[in-house]
């Protein structure tokens, strides 16, 4: 039986990871975390049979050792003492944001394989990251549906004969718009294929998701960024897709269920029952795809050119995006203002080649510094400080 330890266990990838489990026998959870859901934590901890949970807020961990008689650990330090005191086959990092880099260095620093739904790891860690689940001989298998089903497609072919990748985007909730002006806090919630956390659909809506959903591909599969592309897929059926040097192209088609690759990841090399219905084309009837608009999407193409740039340029990328969204979804500043606030930090902060993943820290900070700069500068619109905007209170 397979241990694993779900970090991130009270998020959406977290709780679908935990359904998946409890459907089969080959894995067994022998640990859990959390930021601050105390709660819910707990909960899943009895639910589960956990002996042992994290709690990255010191306040959390409190709440819960007075309403659990488990074992509560707490911090950052409490996170990292989780995977070396459970000593799990298997680590699936759901964490959000630049905070799941540290759990991942640990992991895979204890030679432990990688499930990974935390894609910031790869976008601010990049070869670093990679590099050292080389020497750990540590596997990184990813959770993200759409270098889940790259994975598999690539799996069954030789080196070299991949000549592309696709990944496809669903467009977010704004395709077809051009003026992103007048959008609501909600508007931009409202997503019309996924049900993510808040986070990850604001970045679904600027298409900067899928702009560190380029750079992780780049990581993941090592194939240069001139030869990966993102195609819009309304319907999101087709996952991924590869071109082959025969000129072949192959797809990876499902119901977005995020069920599906989360089994995948947590079972991989093997396959395990899933409760998701196989797609019927038929009943579908047809498929669309158009190219994304990175002059109104601006978050994509400053990925793509962050990637390019390598070096610390995706840390700065990513740092500057989670103090522009943080600060959206709190009314401080217009949905547009996202992109901008972006691209000024990345021109304030020239790429540099880290040597050690202390010098992505430190850009890490800078980065967040110039950001919050940035949004005092530019400041809140009309639309974002109104009821309808959805302040720091809603």
């Amino acid at each position: 039986m397979k241990k694993v330890l779900i970090l991130g266990s009270t998020g959406s990838i977290g709780t679908q990871a935990l359904d998946v489990i409890e459907r089969g026998d080959a894995l067994r959870v022998v640990g859990l975390s959390a930021g601050g859901s105390d709660e819910l934590l707990v909960e899943q901890a009895r639910e589960h049979g956990v002996p042992v949970v994290a709690l990255a807020e010191p306040a959390a961990a409190e709440r819960a050792g007075a309403a659990w008689k488990g074992e509560i650990l707490a911090g950052q330090d409490g996170v990292r003492e989780l995977i070396e005191r459970t000593k799990p086959d298997l680590v699936l990092n759901a964490i959000v944001g630049s905070a799941g880099l540290g759990p991942t260095i640990a992991t895979l620093s204890a030679g432990i394989d990688l499930a990974l739904a935390n894609k910031e790891s790869l976008v601010v860690g990049g070869e670093l990251v990679t590099a050292l689940a080389e020497a750990a001989d540590a596997r990184i298998i990813p959770v993200d549906s759409e270098h889940s089903a790259l994975h598999q497609l690539i799996a069954g072919e030789q080196p070299g004969t991949v000549t592309r990748l696709v990944l496809t985007a669903s467009g977010g909730p704004f395709r077809g718009r051009t003026d992103l002006g007048s959008v609501t806090r909600e508007q931009a919630l409202d997503h019309p294929t996924w049900d993510m956390g808040g986070k990850i659909t604001i970045d679904s809506a600027t298409l900067m998701n899928k702009g560190l959903e380029l750079i992780e591909a780049h990581h993941l599969f090592g194939i240069p960024y001139e030869r990966i592309d993102v195609v819009v897929h309304p319907q999101s059926l087709i996952h991924s897709l590869v071109h082959l040097n025969d000129g072949a192209s192959l797809a990876h088609l499902g119901h977005p269920d995020m069920r599906v690759p989360i089994s995948y990841a947590l079972n991989y090399p093997e396959r395990a029952d899933a409760p998701v219905e196989a797609l019927d084309l038929a009943e579908v009837g047809s498929l669309t795809f158009e190219r994304p608009d990175t002059e109104t999407f601006r978050c994509l193409a400053l990925a793509r050119e962050a990637g390019a740039a390598g070096g610390t340029a995706p840390c700065v990328l990513n740092a500057a995006n989670e103090i522009a969204v943080e600060a959206f979804l709190a009314g401080r500043v217009g949905f547009a203002a996202i992109a901008e606030i972006v691209e000024t930090t990345l021109s304030a902060l020239p790429a540099e080649h880290p040597g050690h993943f202390e010098d992505l820290f430190a850009a890490d900070a800078s980065a967040r510094e110039r950001a919050r700069e940035a949004v005092e500068a530019i400041g809140p619109t009309p639309m974002a400080g109104s009821a309808n905007g959805g302040g720091a209170g809603r």
